[in-house]
């Protein structure tokens, strides 16, 4: 099976809530709530995808030493595996924008569980609800 690398990043916000982004229409598990990131293309580290994936869907800068590891997502799909690292990043340049036609949502951590989201994001739930 196909390992498929994917950076996703907890941004939280100076009141402790998390940004959750709303995978749009025409897209695979559309509708579902989602940790901002994307797919770590050849020849770059997780860090390096997620700022480049931060720049591109939300229109901020943020610096590797400024995302922590904080867990990460092991699941099988049908078609793939995804092994996902999930950072925090708590600092930042701009104000996120949706810039690929996502919804975008400050949510408290206790929160989290009531927004659906895929099945890999779930078990990251409880992790950084504890952590915050």
């Amino acid at each position: 099976m196909k390992i498929v690398l994917v950076s996703a990043v907890a941004l939280i916000d100076v009141d402790g809530r998390v940004l959750l982004a709303r995978r749009p229409e025409g897209k695979s598990l559309a509708g579902l709530w989602e940790f901002p990131g994307g797919k770590v293309e050849p020849g770059e580290t997780p860090e390096v995808a997620l700022i480049r994936e931060l720049q591109e869907e939300l229109g901020i800068d943020t610096w590797a030493s400024c995302l922590a590891p904080l867990t990460f997502a092991s699941h099988s799909y049908p078609e793939f595996h995804l092994l996902m690292p999930l950072f925090a990043c708590r600092r930042w340049q701009g104000v996120p924008q949706s810039r690929e036609g996502q919804v975008l949502k400050w949510v408290r951590a206790q929160d989290l569980k009531n927004y659906p989201m895929p099945p890999a994001d779930i078990p990251l739930i409880p992790i950084l609800r504890d952590w915050l």
